[in-house]
């Protein structure tokens, strides 16, 4: 007779309690029975935990008391198991199942009466809540599904010094407090995080193809810098015409194909992710872009413009995700067609990453709150609770909204906190999410890595990402070119394209430009510098005031950018002088 429905990790731990000789129904164990528990999770350096359990059922009538307790504990790798009561070691059956193993317990002591109570104990060792990912140290145990059936649950959570102190925990008390009632494990479960940034080391395949009797340009999306992380390319072969920004801020490398030819571009990188966004200001022109109805984002819809009346906020449009749809494992592997927003509700039940994403744009939008789709690589321990989606290489979609308050991009995961069985990922996400696109702009591009194959290609490994050391190359590599002419008219204006260029691995981040001349107005000039791509270049167009017509003399001008200074010296001569006439 269930009285317990209590989750460990990512597995489902079920109680069971048999009663002597009256009870039929499910429910009658819990009315009957006072439950208290406290659990204690003891993480050693090398990440195996020993979990201790203490089970104690106070009997509410005299009738009653419990003979066997069996528990279904959902790992694979349980080892060390023991049982145990104030009589003594309790000859406790452990078998193992598909989802586990089961442990069967006949009790020792046999409490008779109103108010007695029966406290027992279990413990074993187990590699399944924490994991060593990289850089990080991950802790992760699921809520509890029923807190009212317990009168007590406790948590406690004890982790080696070397980890450390916490980098998220999750629920948020607003301290390092590492106790967890039945109210917070209700709400959500455990999650909890060490470490500063994660590393990745990353090899990208991308198959293009011309079938046309004309030449062609295409591009191809890289991982960009965003919010959450920074991209350091090694390599790209063959290496591209230009790298460009669009408007989502994707790095766009573009390549001319000959008629019917066929190019592999291969990709190496590393990149950093960090664990809180970098602020970013929203122009007036981009809280419209990302507030518009599209083909899949359908804001406009009579059910979205209700639902997102009646939610107003990410972070309730956030929970009605999770609780309206429900994932549908057998269209990964069907590798069935995108619903959208509006088909993802009719009906909910059929869900994949992109309809929870897709809901939560829509809604946002159609709430005027900017919000846009990520398509990337997800580090996930388990498929079955932290799913993949799109199918061509096995990657994630998850959306992110803007914050008007602390002026960022905040991503969230509204699919993975379906399907973990509470674990917050809205109030603070992770490490394992890396972006490979942004789609705001459009609803289907740009085409992420791992998506630019045909049907031959389908199952080749396009995508490949491992953990990595700091230790690659981010060295900025900067270079400055400002032509300038022998000689300008005097009286006229003075034109001189600078052109930047960047050849190191990462970004060029946004900085000022600085021009200043003792000789030449304006005697200042200042401009913001946007990022700039690895392998990419930027234009800068410089244009001094016209001197006196009778000007003859050689200015000096200095520019400034990064650690970069150059000097010129342009000739300013006559008309009359010049020697065209």
């Amino acid at each position: 007779m269930k009285i317990v429905n209590f989750k460990l990790k990512i597995c489902v731990v079920l109680l069971f309690v048999v009663i002597s000789f009256i009870f039929s129904s499910p429910a009658s164990a819990s009315s009957n029975f006072i439950t208290d528990y406290k659990v204690i999770y003891n993480i050693e350096k090398t990440g195996q935990t020993l979990v201790n359990i203490e089970i104690s059922l106070t009997n509410k009538t005299s009738k009653n008391f419990a003979t066997e307790y069996q528990m279904n504990l959902g790992f694979d790798d349980i080892s060390d198991f023991k049982s145990s009561d104030v009589q003594g070691n309790i000859n406790a059956k452990l078998q193992k199942k598909e989802n586990g193993y089961d442990a069967i317990l006949p009790l020792n002591r046999k409490s008779v009466g109103e108010g007695k109570k029966n406290t027992f104990n279990i413990s074993f060792l187990t590699k399944s809540i924490t994991k060593n990912n990289g850089d990080i140290w991950d802790i992760n145990i699921p809520g509890i599904s029923n807190p009212s059936d317990y009168n007590k649950f406790e948590v406690v959570v004890k982790h080696p010094d070397s980890f450390g102190k916490p980098t998220y925990i999750k629920p948020n008390f607003g301290n390092d407090s590492l106790i967890f009632d039945k109210e917070s494990l209700g709400k959500s479960g455990i999650s909890i995080g060490f470490g500063k940034e994660q590393n990745y080391q990353f090899d990208l395949t991308y198959h293009l193809k011309n079938p046309n009797l004309y030449p062609i340009k295409t591009k191809i999306a890289l991982p960009p810098d965003t919010g959450y992380q920074r991209v350091f390319i090694k390599d790209i072969n063959p290496r591209p015409k230009s790298i460009s920004i669009d408007q989502d801020g994707n790095w766009l490398a573009e390549y001319s194909l000959s008629p019917a030819q066929k190019l592999d571009i291969t990709v190496r990188g590393n990149s950093i992710i960090q664990l809180n966004p970098k602020s970013s200001e929203l122009t007036a022109i981009e809280n419209d872009l990302y507030t518009r109805s599209t083909k899949f984002w359908q804001t406009e819809d009579k059910n979205i413009e209700k639902l997102a009346t009646e939610l107003k906020t990410p972070e309730r449009i956030y929970d009605y995700v999770v609780k309206t749809l429900k994932y549908d494992f057998s269209r990964v592997s069907e590798n069935k067609s995108r619903k959208g927003a509006v088909n993802a509700l009719l009906p909910p039940n059929s869900a994949v990453c992109r309809e929870y994403t897709d809901l939560f744009i829509a809604i946002t939008r159609a709430a005027g709150i900017p919000s846009r789709e990520i398509n990337g690589y997800a580090n996930t321990g388990s498929t079955k609770n932290r799913p993949l989606s799109l199918v061509k290489d096995v990657l994630h979609s998850w959306p992110e909204y803007y914050d008007v308050t602390n002026k960022s991009w905040i991503m969230v995961d509204p699919t993975w906190g379906a399907t973990t069985g509470g674990v917050d990922y809205f109030d603070t996400l992770d490490f394992d999410h890396f972006a490979f696109v942004v789609k705001g702009e459009s609803d289907s591009y740009p085409i992420p890595a791992g998506g630019y194959k045909s049907d031959k290609e389908r199952n080749f490994k396009d995508v490949k990402v491992i953990y990595s050391k700091s230790d690659f190359d981010q060295q900025e590599k900067l270079q400055l070119n400002a032509p300038v002419s022998n000689k300008y008219i005097a009286g006229t204006p003075i034109n001189i394209n600078v052109e930047i260029t960047n050849g190191g691995p990462g970004a060029i981040l946004p900085q000022d430009f600085h021009v200043s001349s003792n000789e030449l107005s304006p005697n200042d000039q200042i401009s913001e510098i946007p990022l700039i791509p690895p392998g990419g270049k930027h234009i800068v167009k410089l244009r001094f005031m016209p001197t006196n017509i009778l000007t003859k003399k050689s200015a000096l001008f200095t520019i400034r950018f990064g650690d970069k200074k150059i000097e010129q010296r342009v000739n300013i001569i006559p008309l009359f002088l010049y020697p065209w006439n």
